[in-house]
């Protein structure tokens, strides 16, 4: 190969060199640190980036990448990425012990929704970043149940999550990332708790049951009452209407026989008046002879007799057989 071969050969393979290392494709939702001589000049974008090759080097970033083994174990590794991901990312914490208000031993998983904002920050504020979200998940995750009974913790997962996402962003916010979410998983207490917590639960669900039920006869004992004294109450109004039907129709009764009388009164005393008779006699020898009839009207009246003053009313009779016998006027 003689030199001036060499020299294009050199050439070629340096061209593709500095095209090789000098052009950046970044895609979108990444972010690239550029340093220039160990330090900081720029954040590359998503799309086609030119770098000088020796004089600019990207930075790189330690990331968490976990993997499901076939045993069902979870296989976490940390690895060295020239690309920041700017999406948002989930972790899902292995399970740990951590103890409540009430001195109970409790088993909690978490999962974590971060997303980077600045990955200036994300580079050169913290060293390791997911190891540093991981354990700061943990002993928060920690703080706030210790200060939470296990019943507590068990109804208040939305107040634990909410604790949890502002003390994580506060917290975060320094490394430039910002948490969006914190979800409790599982929450297992110890075998022994769950199975008081299960007896007490069939136990309160026995008693409202029971509560149930007496409420039930309560009521239909008060609504059973209620009808037979609305029943008592409707009957004797009935009764206390058909009283009063029956009072009016019988004064009506009464009223219409007098004025019947009356009017009879009024046409014989006429009559009377026009035979030049008395009227009062002749009334009371008619009501005399009624009040007889009635006397000896029953079945087991054997003797009649005549009282003293029916002389008077016998004398009466002629003058009414008198004055029936006259002529009319006409």
């Amino acid at each position: 190969m003689t030199p001036g071969i060499f020299i294009l050969v050199f050439l070629a393979l340096f061209v593709v060199f500095l095209v090789i290392k000098g052009v950046r494709i970044v895609q979108q939702s990444e972010a690239m640190v550029i340093e220039r001589f160990g330090k900081y000049r720029d954040t590359l974008t998503a799309g086609l980036n030119i770098i000088i090759p020796v004089f600019d080097k990207p930075r790189e970033i330690i990331s968490r990448v976990s993997r499901d083994l076939p045993d069902g174990n979870r296989y976490v590794q940390f690895i060295k990425k020239e690309r920041i991901d700017l999406r948002e990312t989930v972790f899902d914490f292995p399970k740990q012990n951590v103890i409540t208000k009430d001195n109970v031993t409790t088993e909690i998983n978490a999962l974590l929704y971060f997303q980077v904002m600045d990955p200036v920050k994300a580079t050169y504020e913290i060293e390791n970043l997911p190891m540093a979200i991981e354990k700061l998940t943990q002993t928060t995750l920690r703080n706030v149940i210790g200060e939470l009974d296990l019943d507590e913790c068990l109804t208040g997962r939305d107040t634990i999550n909410v604790k949890l996402r502002v003390i994580l962003d506060e917290a975060s916010n320094k490394w430039g990332v910002k948490v969006n979410r914190v979800e409790l998983q599982d929450i297992n207490p110890p075998r022994d708790i769950r199975e008081a917590m299960e007896k007490q639960m069939r136990a309160e669900r026995d008693k409202r049951a029971q509560i149930i039920d007496a409420e039930g006869t309560k009521r239909a004992v008060i609504l059973q009452a209620e009808a037979v004294q609305q029943k008592q109450i409707n009957e004797a109004e009935g009764q206390k209407q058909a009283q009063v039907l029956e009072a009016e129709g019988d004064a009506q009764a009464r009223i219409r026989r007098a004025q019947g009388e009356a009017e009879a009164i009024r046409m014989v005393t006429e009559a009377i008046k026009g035979a030049n008779a008395d009227p009062a006699k002749y009334l009371i020898a008619m009501k005399y002879l009624e009040t007889l009839e009635a006397m000896t009207s029953g079945k087991d009246n054997k003797v009649v007799y005549i009282p003293f003053e029916a002389t008077g009313v016998l004398s009466s009779l002629g003058g009414i057989k008198d004055m029936l016998s006259m002529p009319s006027k006409g």
